[in-house]
């Protein structure tokens, strides 16, 4: 039986993978459970397993491409089998795949869809016709449905003029180069800066994409993988959320205290570190436990009240941000979420995640006090409902018991989202998480 390999979904709000390797060539036995490509989201790298043995038939999408969910990537088919190649992209059953562990467990889906081509019935007879291909040819019609006079025009005129980046363009024009020559390798066949520098060298191959200064000194960083990944989801956050929010200053005197007799206790134990962002974190998803609907999320139409805390801990990387998740943090102590957070922060720094420790997080932390920051505006992580902004610790000149006194000061900046929750139980949670470091005591209640 032949098998389709597709692209999986590997979380809530994955849309597309990139196909970053392949373990297997086409005509290579394959096995079930062997590790057969490997997908890079904006989150993490997967490798995925093969769910069917037989031959690799047919390698339809190859490394480097990226492709929506459920696109058709590969044909396994069984021996003696010899099926259609598949030409084009299609799209089969979107399969969700669960990669809590180190290994993911399904690559393959149902039956496929053969991608349908929006079309009148006499845009089809002419095409017929003429010998036009409808896939070519560009669209007016509502939808971008093709129309006789469409096929017509483009089989008088030809193909319209090929898209191009501007920075392609722009060398090109300078190079004096027919575009009609160069095939375009971007998205729906746009020329892109690295096939004209393919035509210019006269390669055939793709070089190895690069920060490359072109001519004129501009230096050029190629805007993907994970910096275009948390562009897109940023903008659409931003888009998709009516985000407020909210400032508070707190005097954090005693949490400072507090962590300093901790050090103290366990002065003699290396394995015991205890910063203010575990303090916070601890106190955070107490604080979350008693103010529910701030954790929160927004599926579809409904609302999602969890009952346990699924931490967001904002992890900077020289490629981007990334947020592991700290899960079950309201059942931890304090020294089991020290132990845990500095594990998935050197597990991201090292690239060693796994699919469960970068999805579904209820409420998510960032922390910009090692930057020097008093404060920020934090955009939040959907589908969550709030994400909490912690500045510096701070001394500074304050009122105390009716006297002027020098304390440690902090202020937390806490985004929600205004659909979910009004401003009045939003600030009631960040009024309680005040006085949990303004009285760390309180967090053991």
């Amino acid at each position: 039986m032949t098998v389709h390999v597709t692209m999986p979904k590997l979380g809530m709000t994955m849309k597309v993978g990139k196909i970053s390797k392949w373990f297997k060539n086409e005509g290579d036995a394959v096995e079930k459970g062997e590790k057969l490509f490997e997908v890079e989201t904006e989150k993490i790298t997967n490798k995925i397993e093969s769910t069917g043995t037989g031959t690799l038939f047919q390698i339809v999408v190859p490394s480097g491409e990226t492709v929506p969910i459920a696109t058709i990537l590969a044909v396994i088919a069984e021996e003696n089998e010899h099926p259609e190649r598949i030409e084009g992209l299609e799209v089969g059953e979107v399969v969700e795949v669960d990669c809590g562990s180190s290994k993911c467990q399904k690559a393959q889906a149902g039956p496929k869809e053969t991608k349908r081509i929006l079309s009148t019935p006499s845009a089809r007879r002419v095409a017929k016709e003429l010998g036009v291909d409808l896939a070519l040819v560009p669209g007016t019609g509502p939808d971008g449905k093709v129309k006789e006079g469409d096929v017509i025009k483009f089989h008088e005129e030809g193909p319209p003029a090929p898209k191009i980046t501007p920075l392609a363009a722009e060398m090109a024009k300078q190079k004096g180069l027919d575009l009609s020559e160069i095939t375009g390798t971007g998205e729906n066949g746009k020329i892109t800066r690295n096939d004209i520098e393919i035509f210019l060298a006269g390669a055939t191959e793709a070089t190895q994409e690069t920060q490359e200064e072109p001519s004129g000194g501009v230096k050029v960083i190629p805007f993907e993988g994970m910096r275009r990944a948390i562009a897109d989801n940023m903008h659409a956050s931003l888009q998709n959320a009516a985000q407020l929010t909210t400032f508070t200053e707190v005097d954090v005197t005693e949490m400072v205290r507090f962590k300093d007799l901790i050090k103290v206790e366990y002065k003699k134990d290396d394995s015991v570190k205890i910063s203010y962002n575990d303090i916070i974190v601890m106190a955070t998803a107490r604080a979350l436990m008693r103010h529910p609907i701030m954790n929160s999320t927004l599926i579809g139409e409904e609302i999602l009240l969890h009952d346990s805390v699924h931490l967001g801990i904002a992890v900077s990387l020289s490629e981007g941000l990334i947020v592991p998740k700290l899960r079950n943090a309201d059942k931890k102590n304090l020294l089991q979420i020290a132990r845990e957070v500095r594990e998935l922060a050197k597990k991201a720094r090292e690239g060693a995640l796994v699919m469960e420790e970068v999805t579904d997080g209820t409420f998510t932390i960032s922390n910009v006090s090692m930057l020097g920051m008093d404060g920020f505006t934090p955009v939040l992580n959907p589908p969550e409902t709030g994400i909490l902004g912690i500045g510096r610790v701070i001394e500074k000149p304050s009122v105390f018991n009716g006297e002027i006194a020098i304390r440690h000061m902090m202020t937390l900046s806490l985004t929600f989202d205004h659909r979910i929750v009004d401003g009045a139980p939003a600030m009631m949670f960040l009024r309680d998480l005040a006085r949990y470091l303004e009285q760390p005591m309180l967090i053991m209640v």
